[in-house]
């Protein structure tokens, strides 16, 4: 038991004294004009091109359903018209 109190408070010095290594990246700082603040930017620019894009082609193919439906049941809607307006033997 001893042994495993000293070791605990062995590592809890250690991150003590290790904590300055161990400190948040430049972008939570405040240093926005570091090489990673610019990577990260453009990292999210990029997913969100991507994310929008796979999204507006989502909504882009049933907005075509929806449309082709339309079409569709305006040429059935025409074609009964014709039917009625033709007299039949």
């Amino acid at each position: 038991m001893n042994l495993k109190r000293s070791f605990l408070w062995l590592a809890l010095a250690w991150m003590v004294i290790q904590s300055p290594r161990v400190m948040a990246c430049a972008t939570c700082y405040g240093q926005t004009d570091s090489k990673l603040a610019e990577g990260m930017n453009w990292g999210i620019l990029t997913l969100m091109i991507i994310v929008y894009g796979v999204l507006l082609g989502i909504a882009g193919f049933f907005g075509y359903i929806i449309y082709r439906s339309n079409r569709l049941a305006a040429a059935q809607g025409a074609a009964q018209e014709n039917d009625k307006a033709t007299p039949s033997d």
